[in-house]
């Protein structure tokens, strides 16, 4: 009986400390770690080769000091993480690099830094983005204010939404949003993000982003008139068609056809809700220039034509705006393209310029094919005036507003 004991006794001992060996296990690195996991940065995407840097923290968010590195392995932003030991199952991510500028089209001219925090556990997938750098600083101050983290991610997102009068209780989280995929959430984020990029350079965009982070930091409110003025200034300027294609064109040309979501809605709510008043007139289109009435002006499309009469090609520009206008002879309804049929030839009406009256305007050689013209202002912060002659009959006036690939206003007038 006693030797059935003893051994009792150590078979309890084993199942003991094979049991506490695999609870250490468990709450160590095994637990709290990274196995295999992919994500996407994007202000728009990153570009091939930025920088992806993990820092390991404690429960509370603090550093421990220790960080693993990482890169962006195409040009959708892609990046993954694999095989990362923890202390905690919070992280905190910062990407560094160059990025496709959905406004522009183009590529960044020079590199930003974007944050994310999240919780680990579960997630297969992190994305970093302009929601998950704007909640950051406040999702720190609310746990240090004694929030659980999942409480703190939930108020700063709906602040932050709530600075651009957007309301979504079951939004996804942050570091989940992708601007590549359909939904409703993705499209909030999209739209915040163009809101921000506007027509802004990289170290504008910095500064705007760092400026509205330590405003909403301690109250979650964006105080600042200032940098809310800032906000719909660009809103309100805003080419969504424009947006949509270069992000559309953009994703085509990497092979990976892009679901782009809704978003202009959401634009289109903030200019009409928001309290931030419209501070600056960006470009504007007087009624009369200094030679007549002017041709871009937005309340007029009837005109008087003839050799005899002066008009105007007439904008005002505001700092750091850019503006190109196309102007297309237009005949019977038909479109230029067709009006090049030389086997079937119509009478085109043209226009004439006087080229000591030009202030401020850059003017393309006459396309004979197309029957078209451009006129691209030289500097913004100044008037643009032309004096112009049109035939009778009807033209096209087609806008690009802040470098935009499409028209973000187009009107026919008609000169009788």
């Amino acid at each position: 009986m006693k030797k059935l004991c003893g051994f009792l006794s150590r078979i309890i001992k084993i199942s003991m400390i094979i049991f506490l060996t695999n609870c250490v296990k468990d709450n160590g690195s095994s637990q709290n770690k990274i196995q295999n996991m992919i994500g996407y940065a994007q202000k728009g995407p990153f570009i091939n080769g930025s920088s992806v840097t993990v820092y390991d923290l404690q429960s509370d968010l603090s550093p421990t000091g220790k960080s693993f590195n990482s890169q962006i392995t195409d040009n959708k932003g892609t990046f993954q993480l694999s095989d990362i030991p923890l202390s905690s199952n919070y992280v905190s991510l910062r990407v560094d690099g160059f990025y496709f500028n959905e406004i522009s089209g183009q590529q960044s001219t020079a590199q930003i830094t974007l944050y994310a925090l999240s919780d680990i556990s579960g997630k297969t997938y992190i994305n970093v983005n302009i929601l998950t750098d704007l909640e950051r600083s406040r999702v720190e101050y609310l746990m240090k204010q004694g929030k659980s983290f999942t409480d703190s991610k939930v108020q700063a997102q709906k602040e932050i939404l709530g600075i651009f009068n957007i309301e979504k209780s079951d939004i996804k989280t942050s570091e989940s949003l992708n601007i590549s995929e359909n939904g409703d959430d993705n499209g909030i984020l999209l739209a915040i993000s163009s809101i921000l990029q506007g027509y802004r350079s990289e170290s504008e965009l910095t500064e705007l982003l760092s400026n509205i982070k330590n405003d909403i930091k301690e109250n979650g409110i964006l105080n600042s008139s200032a940098l809310g003025s800032d906000l719909i200034n660009h809103a309100i300027i805003l080419d969504t068609a424009s947006i949509k294609h270069n992000l559309a064109k953009r994703f085509n040309d990497l092979g990976a056809p892009a679901n782009i979501p809704d978003f202009s809605k959401y634009i289109a709510n903030f200019i009409l809700k928001t309290k931030f008043e419209i501070t600056r007139n960006n470009i504007s289109y007087p009624d009369n220039g200094i030679n007549g009435d002017n041709i871009l002006s937005l309340s007029k499309t009837t005109y008087y034509g003839g050799l005899d009469i002066r008009h105007s090609l007439a904008a005002q520009l505001a700092d750091g705006t850019s503006l190109k206008i196309k102007i297309t002879s237009l005949a019977s309804g038909k479109s230029s393209t067709t009006l090049a049929d030389t086997t079937n030839p119509i009478a085109i009406p043209v226009w004439y310029y006087s080229p000591e009256t030009n202030t401020n305007w850059s003017i393309s050689i006459f396309d004979n094919t197309n029957y078209t013209q451009t006129f691209t202002a030289v500097e913004s912060d100044k008037s643009c005036d032309l004096r112009m002659y049109f035939e009778k009959g009807s033209f096209l006036i087609e806008y690009f507003e802040m470098s935009a690939t499409l028209p973000t206003r187009r009107k026919t007038i008609i000169c009788n």
